[in-house]
């Protein structure tokens, strides 16, 4: 499972490869641009920790190449294809729980990961662990809090609707237990881990069809809790997704941050 703009995303769920599709198309280029700047090339040995669909994985199979190794991790692979062929592997495997599926990876990367485990201390150590000196670690999480506006320019009607359902949500999710400042603390974590050079950056989509179609999904899977809650009726939950699917409200995501670091 995976939480994003204070909507949790299930990996299980029969549509979760259209919102695997909708992270892909909003964060895949800032992950791989991060992962560029790491290093990663032929022959590096790379895990992928919960990973919930194939963009990242066949990325750093084409950058490994036939001599590396990109090893694919989750507590559920159903979202993968029937086969995969190597350099990929396929494992189930829990981070929150289990001990590192291997050691000695040149590159480890979880995206919508630590914030959503039980034990997030555990997970990232179980990172780290996994990795050899001088190995890379690039993990990034959502914070809703730092950005909480659906419509950052309220200037009508519509965008006042869509930030009042994007508070409700972050609300809902926040009386769950969701830790929704979490992104944020990623460059300290990694330093208390242990990692050497920790940088970090953060990063919103503003205003792109997929902020619409993942706006949608997400709608739609908290939708029972948030009338529920009373927060919002049905009416204006239909009423938001109708303006978001008409594309002008110029929809925006929680920000991703994203920390990298070295192991010494």
């Amino acid at each position: 499972m995976m939480l994003t703009d204070g909507h949790l995303l299930d990996h299980r769920r029969p549509d979760a490869g259209q919102r695997s599709d909708a992270l892909a198309a909003l964060f895949d280029p800032t992950t791989f641009r991060h992962l560029e700047r790491l290093g990663v090339g032929s022959g590096w040995r790379c895990w992928e920790v919960a990973a919930g669909g194939m963009s990242v994985v066949s990325w750093l199979a084409k950058r490994a190449g036939p001599t590396g190794r990109v090893l694919a991790t989750g507590p559920d692979t159903s979202w993968a294809p029937p086969a995969v062929r190597p350099p990929i592997q396929l494992r189930v495997h829990d981070v929150g729980a289990d001990e590192p599926p291997a050691e000695g990876f040149d590159l480890v990367h979880a995206r919508f990961v630590l914030a959503q485990v039980p034990d997030p201390g555990r997970a990232l150590r179980t990172m780290v662990k996994a990795l050899r000196p001088g190995g890379r670690l690039l993990v990034e999480d959502a914070d809703p809090t730092l950005q909480p506006l659906a419509c950052p320019d309220e200037h009508g009607p519509e965008q006042h609707l869509a930030n009042r359902v994007r508070r409700a949500m972050c609300d809902v999710r926040a009386e769950q237990g969701a830790e929704l400042a979490y992104g944020r603390r990623l460059p300290r974590l990694l330093r208390e881990a242990g990692l050497r050079r920790v940088e970090a950056d953060a990063y919103f989509p503003l205003a792109s069809p997929a902020c619409g179609a993942f706006e949608a999904e997400a709608v739609g899977q908290v939708r029972e809790q948030l009338v529920a809650a009373g927060r919002v009726t049905e009416q204006d939950l239909d009423r938001h997704l109708a303006n978001a699917a008409a594309g002008g409200t110029d929809l925006a995501t929680a920000p991703l941050i994203s920390a990298w670091g070295r192991k010494a």
